[in-house]
Order: structure tokens, then C-alpha cells, then sequence
């Protein structure tokens, strides 16, 4: 699969890799810890989130900048693991919440969030750059984009385990107290501690049935210091889950070392055969970076649907969704394992109806691939929306305390979803970054691979809004919203593409 690719390849996607798996630990757990550690709600959930995820890829520009005026692009991304690290082990020590400690220990979350982002501003676009020097070399060029492929296709490998990692953790330390997993019980948990018995009648009868199902089929005698305990344990649970992620920093950070003095240098202003880019008219500068800004302005809106997967799309699995498949209880989170299995799986597909749409002389460019990418994902939302026709808004659900299982839909709707969408992001993001490192100016490659990168963030941060959505129109409406944002990035690159190919050549 690796034949003909540069020998470094392979050293810097298992860098990723472990990465990665920290990365989808945390994520995807993320929301769902916020709301279950501090009684937040999916809005207030959302903002950290969104925060942090536009964060995650808005720091890669500063990372970008810090690399391209040192020149130690080496260096830099080894801070970048160092700093992710710390910001693991913030998040991996349990305290409990108290009224009076609770706004404090947002503050420390959201600290810790933040060394994370920045920590990962350092390393992800700065080795994404390392991986394109590799292929300026004519030997390999024309090979750009199905390495960045295998790059991308490899390091997801990763992801898919993290997300089973992350709820086993959280059921095992449940297990040592005698409870067991239920995803609807830590909101009613926040409920009967603010407001006791003076909840509303239903909420209340779930409340007590849920207490009593994870409490060995006995209901506690004392309903408030249950919920205290339950709390505190699965939360618990969730920290010792970001523990996790800690040691596969670690193993990135191993495979980095070891490997570091035969990677390229992006500093490095020789860069083989094609040196006279060092010498490149001002002309032609500009004219890149307008076509850059460009492509990264219309992926916004692209990120702001693709990633719904662990915000919306995870409340969807947890409150509309039957957690059963094939006779096994499943959890919510697990959902965050298809998409990187997808990524794996259908890689080499990929790559090979490329490679044969390529011997025909029929290959799409880059920017086309892109476009195409973003009428998929449309028609993943399409798929949602249509199935979502007829189920009841959040608000009813709540006052039921949770969605009668004869209406709950089936798993297999969330797994086609995330099985359409990672075929449009196969389309577009590995692609999207062997674009970045094709286009961008040999002196500007950190930064521009951190421009990408702050793209997707800002369309990270608009992930709030499908959160209020959510809240608070019809499920089939938020999908909606969705399908508007791709048809629109699918237009706008279809409008652009012959001059983005006139540049990219």
C-alpha cells in the first residue's frame, strides 16, 4: 500500500496515530461529560465544544506562524505533543462539583481545553506540512494525493478504538460501586438535586425507575445523596477515560523522537527539483494565495455540517436513537467509532476508483474531487432529514423523560449517515491538505496548512448553532440547515474550479 511513497510516511502517520486516538478519546466523550460534570445543558455544552473544536484548528495558524519564523518546524511539533499531554492530565484529575467550586472548575476545564488546542496548533498543521515535503519531490509528486490519503486513512486508525475505550472505562469504575450505565440519568440526577421532588410528575417516575435499575434493583432510600454518589462516580469515570489519552500521546511522542532526524525539513528552502519555487514571481504568490483563501473560505461551511458528528449527531444517538444492534446495548459515544472505521475501510476504495478514473484519463482535479465531496455530504443530511420526518421536538421528549421505544429510530441510520459523510470527507479532507501543500508558496507552507486548519476551526465554531437548532425547531429542520451549507460550498467551488485548476497546475 506504502509502495513508491516516501520512506517517512509511514513514521509520521503512527505519530498521528497515536494523536488521534487521544484526540477521539476526549471527543468522544467531550459534550457529553460537560453535561453530565457541571448539569449543562446541550446549548451551554455546546458553546465549550464548539469553542474548543474551532480552537483545535485556529491554533494550527498561530502554530503556522510560530514554525515559519523560526524555522523549527521539527521542534515546534514536538512542544505541540508535550503541551497536549499536560492537557490530559489536567482533565484527568476528579474533583468533585460543589456549588461552591463549580465555577472554578469550568475555568480548569476550559484551561486545560485550551492547552490542548494550542498544543495541537503546534503540531497538526506543522506536520501536515512535513508530509507535503515529501512529495515535492518529483519522484513522488505525482503521488500527492493518495499519500495525504494514506496519511489521512492511517492515522484514523487510531480513532476508531477511542471511542470504545472512553465508555468501557467509565462502565468499569461504575461497576466497582455497584452501578451501572445509563445514559439518560446524570441530567435527572442534576434535576432532583436542584429541584427534589418538585420535579415535574413523568421526569420524576423516570428518575426513580433509572435509579433504580443502576442500583441493583433496589431504589435508594436517600434519592439526593444517590445522585450525588452517581454523579461523582460516572464523572469519575470519564476523567479516568481522558487518563487514557495521556500514554497514547506518549506513544506519538516515541515514534516522533525516534523517527525525527529523518523526516524533511519544511525549512529547508532547497527542495529538490523543484528549487526554482524559492524563486517564485510575486505574481504567482499572490495568485496562490487568493486561490487558497479561497477554497478555505467555502470549506467553513463544510466543517460547520461534517462535524455535527459529536455534537448534535451524538444528542441525536442518545435521545432519539435505540441503543441496540444485533441484541447488544450500545452507548451513544460509540457512534464516534464509525466514521474513523469508515475512513479506513473505504480508503483504498477510494484510492483506486481514483487510480482507475486516472488510467482512463478521467480523474477529477483536486478542487473537482472537493466539490464533488460536498454534494455527498448533502445528501447525508438529506438522508436525516427525510428519516427524522414525523419524531417529536427535544422539548416533548424532555417532558416525556425520555422517547418511547417504539419510536426510537434504528442504529443503522446514524451508521449510513456517518457512512455517506465519510465518503464526502475522504473527498475532501486529505485532499483538501495535498491541495494546501501543492498550492502554497514554498516560504509560507506552515502557515498556509494552519490557514486549512483555521478554516475548518471557524467552521467548528459555527457548530453551535446546530446545537440551538436542536433545541429548538424539528429535528428534521436542523438536518435541514446542513443540506443548505454543502449545496452552497458545492456551488461556490464548482463557480471557482477552473481557475482553481488553472492555479493548482
Amino acid at each position: 500500500m506504502f509502495k513508491g511513497h516516501p520512506k517517512g510516511l509511514i513514521a509520521a502517520s503512527l505519530a498521528n496515530m497515536g494523536e488521534r486516538f487521544g484526540f477521539y478519546t476526549m471527543m468522544a466523550i467531550l459534550s457529553l461529560f460537560l453535561m453530565s460534570k457541571f448539569g449543562l445543558d446541550e446549548t451551554g455544552s455546546g458553546w465549550i465544544y464548539a469553542t474548543f473544536y474551532f480552537s483545535i484548528y485556529a491554533m494550527a495558524f498561530f502554530g503556522g506562524l510560530i514554525a515559519d519564523k523560526t524555522r523549527n518546524y521539527k521542534g515546534t511539533i514536538l512542544m505541540g505533543l508535550v503541551l497536549m499531554s499536560v492537557g490530559y492530565l489536567i482533565l484527568s484529575i476528579p474533583i468533585e462539583v460543589s456549588a461552591s467550586n463549580k465555577v472554578l472548575l469550568i475555568t480548569l476545564t476550559c484551561f486545560a481545553l485550551f492547552v490542548i488546542s494550542f498544543g495541537n496548533g503546534l503540531f497538526k498543521g506543522n506536520l501536515q506540512a512535513l508530509v507535503g515535503q515529501m512529495y515535492d519531490n518529483e519522484k513522488y509528486s505525482k503521488l500527492r494525493d493518495s499519500g495525504f490519503s494514506l496519511f489521512y486513512m492511517f492515522i484514523n486508525i487510531g480513532a476508531i478504538f477511542a471511542p470504545f475505550i472512553a465508555p468501557a472505562v467509565r462502565n468499569w469504575w461504575l461497576g466497582r460501586f455497584g452501578f451501572t450505565y445509563e445514559a439518560n440519568l446524570p441530567a435527572l440526577c442534576h434535576q432532583y438535586i436542584a429541584k427534589g421532588t418538585s420535579m415535574e410528575e413523568q421526569p420524576l417516575a423516570l428518575f426513580q425507575k433509572l435509579a433504580t435499575n443502576v442500583n441493583g434493583s433496589v431504589l435508594p432510600d436517600n434519592l439526593t445523596e444517590f445522585s450525588t454518589k452517581y454523579l461523582d462516580v460516572f464523572n469519575t469515570g470519564f476523567h479516568y477515560s481522558f487518563a487514557i489519552a495521556i500514554f497514547a500521546m506518549l506513544i506519538s511522542m516515541a515514534v516522533y523522537i525516534v523517527n525525527k532526524k529523518g523526516f524533511p525539513n519544511p525549512a529547508d528552502k532547497q527542495l529538490g527539483s523543484n528549487s526554482s519555487k524559492a524563486e517564485m514571481p510575486l505574481a504567482e504568490v499572490r495568485q496562490r494565495i487568493y486561490a487558497l483563501l479561497a477554497v478555505f473560505g467555502v470549506v467553513i461551511f463544510f466543517w460547520f455540517s461534517f462535524h455535527q458528528n459529536g455534537l448534535t449527531l451524538t444528542f441525536f444517538a442518545k435521545d432519539y436513537t435505540l441503543l441496540k444492534l444485533w441484541g447488544m446495548e450500545i452507548t451513544a459515544e460509540m457512534f464516534q467509532s464509525v466514521n474513523p472505521f469508515f475512513v479506513v475501510f473505504l480508503t483504498p476504495i477510494v484510492m483506486a476508483f481514483f487510480g482507475w478514473m486516472r488510467s482512463k484519463g478521467k480523474e477529477p482535479s483536486t478542487p473537482g474531487k472537493i466539490a464533488i465531496g460536498m454534494g455527498i455530504a448533502a445528501s447525508a443530511y438529506v438522508l436525516m432529514s427525510v428519516m427524522s420526518l414525523g419524531l417529536p421536538n427535544l422539548d416533548a421528549v424532555r417532558e416525556m423523560g425520555e422517547l418511547p421505544i417504539e419510536q426510537k429510530v434504528t442504529p443503522f441510520l446514524l451508521i449510513g449517515t456517518y457512512l455517506i459523510l465519510t465518503i464526502a470527507e475522504l473527498f475532501i479532507s486529505p485532499l483538501g491538505i495535498s491541495f494546501v501543500s501543492k498550492v502554497a508558496p514554498p516560504k509560507l507552507q506552515g502557515l498556509m496548512q494552519g490557514l486549512w486548519l483555521l478554516a475548518t476551526g471557524l467552521g467548528n465554531q459555527l457548530l453551535i448553532i446546530g446545537a440551538i437548532f436542536y433545541k429548538s425547531i424539528p429535528i428534521w429542520a436542523t438536518w435541514s440547515v446542513f443540506v443548505g451549507a454543502c449545496i452552497i460550498s458545492m456551488f461556490m467551488m464548482l463557480f471557482m474550479l477552473k481557475w482553481l485548476e488553472r492555479v493548482s497546475k
